[in-house]
């Protein structure tokens, strides 16, 4: 892999990169070489230094352009390993005139979804709880907090609440939440949904595998019974370079 480098950043490519300044020219051979295959998903880069000597730049010049490729996605920093290039990041689009669980989202497209329980437990509601979901004040509410993962790539963070008159046990839920709520006969069939554009902080970012202050959305979802109820109060923050969400829009009468 050194020769492989010492190949890709020779100084006579690196001139032969384009106009701008030296870390422009860095940073398009880096990604080139990343979108050409020639370095892959998982390859580590050689440190800074070394990248310094084989392009004949400064170190400057190379974190600068890491940097840049770094909060494109295209490579990640793992603390006390290195810099790697990044997975591809397959866009996943979902329709907003469907109401459906991640899981059932995912199998639909033949993709393999799994979550990991970041909590579960059961608490007293919140003001915003209490608001949006219409509970007193003796209610408890059930709150169950999960990364999203489809084919071994984060999503989203979603964290849910549930009134405990239709959820007295959020551990009860092992994959679906939506799957319990049927079972339970309580399984909502309408939602309103507001999406707002968010930048990653430090926790969610290091969760999500992006870089700190990336392009993120913020979903806040209330789910509704037939009745009128609402049933499900959700907060959810996807990764935005990985989601699309359609809508289909008609002309109103």
């Amino acid at each position: 892999m050194t020769d492989d480098f010492a190949s890709i950043l020779s100084p006579e490519r690196l001139q032969g990169g384009g106009s701008g300044p030296l870390y422009v020219k860095l940073r398009r051979t880096l990604e080139e070489a990343i979108r050409a295959g020639t370095l892959g998903h998982g390859d580590a880069l050689p440190p800074e230094r070394d990248i310094a000597e084989f392009a004949t730049v400064s170190r400057v010049t190379v974190r600068k352009a890491i940097d840049e490729l770094v909060a494109d996605g295209l490579l990640v920093r793992r603390h006390g390993s290195g810099t790697f290039v990044a997975k591809p990041v397959s866009k996943v689009e979902q329709r907003l005139s469907q109401l459906t669980s991640f899981t059932e989202d995912m199998a639909r497209r033949g993709m393999t979804s799994r979550s990991e329980w970041l909590h579960k437990g059961i608490h007293t509601p919140s003001p915003d709880e209490m608001m949006n979901l219409g509970l007193a004040a003796d209610i408890k509410v059930s709150r169950l907090s999960r990364l999203r993962i489809a084919d071994d790539q984060p999503l989203a963070i979603e964290n849910a609440s549930v009134s405990g008159e239709f959820l007295p046990d959020p551990f009860v839920v092992t994959t679906s939440l939506y799957a319990e709520l049927e079972r339970r006969q309580v399984r909502p069939i309408r939602a309103v949904q507001r999406i707002s554009a968010t930048n990653m902080k430090e926790a969610d970012a290091h969760l999500l595998g992006v870089p700190v202050g990336a392009a993120g959305l913020s979903i806040e979802r209330i789910s509704y019974l037939g009745s009128g109820r609402a049933v499900e109060f959700t907060r959810s923050l996807y990764r935005g370079d990985a989601y699309d969400f359609v809508a289909e829009l008609t002309i109103g009468a």
